[in-house]
């Protein structure tokens, strides 16, 4: 049996076959490509959900400014506004953008996270899967689980496209962070693999053209924003796949547009600081080195 699937279709094909799960097809794979077995594999996935969770949870308690100086205590700020019972979001947003937001600032900080895929959109996979955790009254053998399937879709996406914001934009990084996040959050809450890849792309459409504007040349703002809006963005998506809504267009071909889109973007846009966000009035004064090109 070939389980070294190459785009969605063959990830489908085999989970169709073999009667898998994402999740369950991407263990396979790992195995059979690195020669570990299951339980080695399933032991280092289990580290990598214990360092998702302690930076999502940390600086709720502990918050700290991050090394540029931009960024720091906003997930304590969510966090107090969720416990005052006056967050307009549901407790799963809510929750999930207060851990996302948290990533970011132990990644800001220099502290331990797990780049998932990228550190710049660290906080979008544990906030997604941690809230739902929490609201659904899941285990985290069930978490660990899901993060294979949050796997298979950012394989995927570094093998047929990209999840660099220098080469794709933030639709590449936080794109395919809440791409992962919401195939697994389909899974996580009794999805079929069809339903998870149908997530993934929506994902993909709703935030196509996301550009990558640093400000200040770090990652640090407005990417810890937008991971919140990935957290959304990923429950969104999981939510109207579950309901029956199909996604018109497969996960490989949204992917290759988001590829398309992100080659076209602007140099200015991919991560230059050079555009966007970083050359407003305000994002400008931290443009170190700018020398004025802005304007």
């Amino acid at each position: 049996m070939n389980t070294d699937f190459k785009s969605g279709k063959e990830l489908l094909e085999l989970c169709e076959k073999e009667g898998l799960s994402i999740s369950q097809a991407m263990l396979r794979r790992e195995k059979d490509q690195t020669g570990a077995s299951e339980a080695e594999i399933l032991s280092r996935m289990e580290t990598a959900w214990n360092i998702m969770k302690e930076s999502a949870v940390n600086p709720i308690t502990f918050p700290g400014k991050s090394i540029g100086g931009l960024i720091g205590g906003e997930a304590r700020l969510l966090n107090g506004l969720w416990a005052s019972k006056k967050n307009i979001c549901g407790n799963a947003i809510s929750r999930g953008i207060t851990y996302a937001m948290a990533v970011l600032e132990v990644n800001t900080s220099m502290g331990l996270i797990v780049a998932a895929p990228t550190a710049g959109s660290s906080g979008i996979v544990p906030g997604v899967l941690l809230a739902l955790k929490e609201e659904h009254t899941l285990n985290d053998h069930e978490a660990v689980s899901a993060l294979f399937n949050a796997g298979a879709v950012g394989y995927l996406a570094m093998r047929n496209a990209t999840v660099a914001g220098a080469v794709g934009g933030c639709q590449a990084e936080v794109g395919v962070a809440s791409a992962m996040a919401a195939s697994a959050a389909v899974e996580l809450l009794g999805g079929t693999p069809v339903q998870c890849l149908y997530a993934a792309s929506t994902v993909l459409m709703n935030m196509l053209g996301l550009v990558c504007d640093p400000v200040g040349g770090l990652v640090e703002y407005p990417c810890q924003m937008r991971n919140a809006s990935g957290v959304a963005n990923a429950m969104i998506a999981a939510e109207l796949a579950l309901a029956g809504i199909r996604q018109l267009i497969p996960f490989d071909e949204m992917l290759d547009a988001m590829y398309t889109v992100g080659k076209k973007l602007p140099g200015e846009l991919r991560e230059t600081a050079m555009g966007g966000c970083a050359v407003t009035p305000t994002g400008c004064k931290y443009h170190t080195g700018c020398g004025g090109c802005c304007y």
